[in-house]
């Protein structure tokens, strides 16, 4: 059997300690915040999220770009010559083009290593959503998976991959053009806390407009007891924009409600930091298909 590595971008917003662990590579995307430009590495080497996000709140305005054919290729390449099969698990499509330019980027170099594989799976997922897709890839290839199989396993599954998440800062929205100046005035008056989740294309669609921030950390959890499949059996993943004590309210209340043990929590990273801006809460697990929440709606 043919050994393959998994690869992911930096999206994932894994933690360098939680790539090692999983043994995956991270391909950093470029940002830029204020006049400076940076890669979003997993160390967090190039700036702090920290300092990015103190940047942010201060209005400092950043933008990200997409990952460029040329730096799949050479993420992609190296494994290839040395005989290894690659297997790519993107960012969703329907927030960035990267995961087009790593679809290209595999067809030209399978062109050239015809006996390798080099495959790419669109996650339709972001943030640590990405990242729990990931971490059960490695599962399912340490359990003695093959790449076609981990594959086809992600493209399955990426659609009960659940992302529920707050963001407290309405004039960040305003900004990233995700809502009016006037619903973000009304709301910041009001202490109206959007929550919000992924359809199946891999779009964020707003769900809940809570008021108060407690309540709406308490709604991510109220929306995982609808829709969780054996939470006590998972792994969840938490992520968080410069809110550790956020996410810690949230692992609280997972664990209470649902006697969950596992549990990863890591920073948002400034690629998705940019869109989100700092207070932002997210939780993440497996459960019934997403297409049920749009059905909601």
């Amino acid at each position: 059997m043919s050994d393959f590595k998994i690869i992911t971008d930096s999206t994932s917003d894994l933690t360098q300690e939680m790539a090692d662990e999983l043994d995956v590579a991270v391909i950093p995307m470029n940002f830029t915040i204020g006049a400076d430009s940076f890669l979003d590495y997993p160390d967090e080497r190039d700036i702090p999220s920290h300092e990015f996000y103190t940047r942010i709140a201060a209005g400092e305005p950043s933008t990200t770009n997409q990952i460029g054919l040329a730096v799949f290729q050479d993420a992609f390449e190296p494994f290839l010559k040395d005989g290894t099969d690659v297997l790519y698990l993107g960012f969703s499509s329907g927030l960035s083009g990267t995961y087009n330019n790593s679809v290209l980027a595999a067809r030209d170099l399978a062109e050239k290593y015809p006996e390798r594989k080099v495959l790419t799976v669109d996650t339709l997922a972001a943030s640590l959503g990405e990242g729990l897709l990931v971490w059960h890839a490695v599962q399912k290839k340490r359990a003695g998976a093959t790449v076609g199989e981990v594959k086809d396993w992600v493209e399955q599954n990426r659609n009960r991959m659940h992302h529920w998440f707050t963001v407290d800062d309405l004039n960040h929205l305003k900004r990233g053009g995700r809502i009016s100046g006037a619903s973000a005035l009304v709301g910041t008056m009001l202490g109206i806390k959007p929550v919000m989740h992924f359809d199946d294309e891999g779009h964020i669609i707003l769900v809940d407009k809570i008021r108060g921030r407690k309540q709406s950390l308490d709604d991510l959890v109220g929306h995982m007891e609808k829709t969780a499949e054996k939470p006590e059996e998972q792994m969840i993943f938490i992520s968080h924009s410069d809110s550790p004590q956020g996410a810690e309210y949230v692992e609280e209340r997972v664990r209470e409600k649902f006697g969950v043990t596992r549990f990863r929590t890591a920073p948002i990273g400034p690629v998705i930091g940019a869109h989100t801006g700092t207070g932002t809460v997210a939780l993440f697990y497996l459960g019934r298909d997403r297409e049920f929440e749009q059905k909601k709606q």
